[in-house]
C-alpha cells in the first residue's frame, strides 16, 4: 500500500525568501520550482523538504523534521555564526540533538548519534 514518504512539507510566509534561507544556511538545493512551492534535496537523503506558501503559525505541538549530521557541535555553531536561533544541544543517552527554528519560526532539529 504505502510505498515510502516522498516528501516532509513545511508552510512558510515566502517560498522565495524561504528557499534561499534554506539553501544558504543550511546547503540545501532547490530541485524543483513552481507557483506557490518549492522541493529541496537534503545532503544525500531521498526525502526531499518542501517548503510551501501559506500561514506557517507554529504551534507548541507541531510536527518537525529532524536531520542527521556527523558533527553536532560544528553544525550548532554554523547556524548560531549564520544567526540563526538554537536551542541548547541535549545528550538523552541515545543520541545528541537541539532545535532550531527556520525564518517563519517553523521547528527544526538536528541529531547525531553513532
Amino acid at each position: 500500500m504505502i510505498e515510502r514518504i516522498d516528501t516532509v512539507c513545511l508552510l512558510v510566509n515566502d517560498v522565495e525568501i524561504s528557499s534561499k534561507w534554506y539553501q544558504d544556511v543550511l546547503g540545501f538545493k532547490e530541485v524543483f520550482m513552481e507557483e506557490g512551492y518549492r522541493v529541496l534535496s537534503v545532503g544525500t537523503g531521498s526525502v526531499p523538504l518542501t517548503i510551501e506558501e501559506g500561514d506557517p503559525n507554529p504551534t507548541p505541538n507541531q510536527n518537525y523534521p529532524i536531520f542527521f549530521t556527523k558533527d553536532i557541535k560544528q553544525t550548532y555553531e554554523k547556524l548560531k555564526e549564520h544567526g540563526v536561533k538554537v536551542g541548547e544541544i541535549h545528550n538523552d543517552d541515545v543520541n545528541n540533538f537541539f532545535d532550531f527554528y527556520d525564518l517563519d519560526n517553523n521547528k527544526l532539529q538536528v541529531c547525531f548519534f553513532e
